[in-house]
């Protein structure tokens, strides 16, 4: 086992972190409102709204999660 980590590269680690958060957090965002938009500006029916809002949702979610594994992923393989 290697000894602590030196604080150039804890740092690097926390921007990457923080980077992959924040892209994927706006991917989600941009998949929702994408994916909503017929419910959010057409004149759906209730059931109708839901089930685009369900969708955007899971749209938005699987977004958010390969976005986040994909960059945490490529930048452990840049490390070695």
């Amino acid at each position: 086992m290697a000894g602590p980590r030196p604080q150039d590269e804890r740092d690097t680690l926390t921007v990457e972190i923080v980077f992959a958060l924040v892209t994927a957090g706006l991917l989600a965002a941009v998949l929702y409102v994408a994916v909503s938009s017929p419910a959010l500006f057409g004149d759906l029916g209730r059931a109708q709204e839901t089930a685009w809002r369900g969708a955007a949702f899971v749209v938005a979610t699987i977004g958010f999660a390969v976005r986040l594994v994909r960059a945490l992923w490529l930048f452990s393989r840049q490390r070695r």
